[in-house]
């Protein structure tokens, strides 16, 4: 029998980390057994939407819902319908939106909900207000995945049942994301790269909270060279920065690329700067594509990453200990091949992609298993 499986997400643009997560689990399920219909909320004043191409490209099953604003209501009426049409069996949210719409929505349809608590981000009181909110209406859920042990206990703290909880890292996929060195050496030149300069790197959406600012700090005080890759609302405020630190010529924004793979190829040092975190796909990239790791030890970060093992971890807000971390890195190159060894032997085996869509089938057999059609309405997940 086949399960029907609604990914359910509300995210602006490109999105960030998860999307990766979502597309990819959506293009890689097992369609003998399970039939996955990828739904974003997609806010028509978005103009930089752009998930529905990144789905095309992988194959999957896409179907967005438009809204007029934050707070259209036609939106759950869509939903409900889409729900009951497509007969689906688990609708997986992914967001504090798609959180609380999903447990009415389940009732009413005779579906089953369960989520993915990716992490929380801190921009202002506001958020605060959220992420409470959407940790409290999680424990109602009957099963929720935490993308880290740090989520986990944050959403037992505010009264989720431990067993409900499960735990999944997130992967990467070791077969496209593996070391290119000729790979990098094209790439390098076509964003006009020194062929000689010392380059550090990142991937990430440019908000608050990944405190990309460091990076640049770090770039200025060893004269190294820095390549970002993402967009966002701190695209001005670092330009402004890289003028202030004098090193606007050696910054590259690249913007938000679907080239990833060949873009973390042209960096010697992957460096997060990061506040706050949950599992980051960009960081298991770098650790497949074999570029060492300096990482902030924030969020499930040392979850994947055993300081001195797979890399080096220094604390949050730190630049004298981040550019330490980077000179070792550079200077120290017989630790630092073994570092990387050991990174990609990880994400090979305990952090590989495949793993992750293992664990999560066994969790979708679970719920069918528990909850079987015809009941489902009766039911009170709390």
């Amino acid at each position: 029998m086949t399960t029907r499986i609604l990914e359910l997400r509300s995210a602006l643009g490109s999105g960030g980390g998860p999307e990766k997560t979502i597309l990819l689990g959506a293009a890689h399920a097992d369609p003998k057994r399970y039939s996955v219909t990828v739904t974003y909320i997609r806010d028509l004043r978005d103009e930089a939407f752009d998930l529905d191409r990144r789905a095309a490209e992988l194959g999957v099953d896409f179907l967005p819902v438009t809204e007029r604003n934050s707070f259209d209501p036609r939106v759950l009426t869509r939903l409900h319908r889409l729900i009951r049409e497509r007969a689906i069996d688990i609708v997986h949210a992914h967001d504090y939106k798609t959180d609380f719409f999903a447990l009415p929505l389940c009732r009413l349809a005779g579906a089953i909900p369960m989520s993915t608590a990716h992490g929380w981000a801190k921009f202002g009181r506001k958020d605060r207000i959220y992420n409470r909110w959407d940790k409290w209406i999680l424990g109602r859920y009957p099963l929720v995945v935490a993308v880290s042990s740090k989520i986990k206990s944050q959403l037992v703290a505010m009264g989720a049942d431990p067993g409900r909880v499960r735990v999944i890292h997130n992967g990467v996929d070791t077969e496209v994301f593996r070391p290119d060195p000729e790979a990098g050496r094209r790439q390098r030149l076509a964003e006009g790269l020194p062929p000689d300069a010392t380059v550090i790197g990142a991937v990430g959406r440019l908000s608050d909270e990944k405190r990309f600012e460091l990076l640049l700090e770090v770039t200025a005080k060893l004269g190294l060279y820095a390549v970002l890759v993402g967009e966002g609302d701190e695209r001005g405020t670092l330009e402004k920065r890289a003028r202030e630190l004098g090193i606007g010529d050696r910054l590259k924004l690249l913007g938000h690329r679907s080239d990833a793979r060949n873009c973390h190829q042209m960096f010697d040092v992957y460096l997060q700067t990061s506040d706050t975190e949950g599992i980051p796909n960009a960081l298991l990239e770098a650790m497949a594509v074999e570029t060492p790791v300096v990482a902030t030890a924030v969020g499930g970060t040392a979850e994947i990453i055993d300081d001195g093992v797979h890399g080096l971890l220094v604390p949050k807000g730190n630049v004298d200990r981040m550019a330490s971390a980077v000179r070792r890195t550079v200077d120290d190159r017989e630790a630092t091949l073994q570092r990387v060894a050991q990174a990609r032997d990880r994400v090979e085996t305990e952090l590989s992609f495949r793993r992750r869509m293992e664990h999560l089938e066994g969790i979708y057999d679970e719920l069918v298993r528990r909850f079987p059609r015809g009941g489902r309405r009766r039911l009170r997940w709390n």
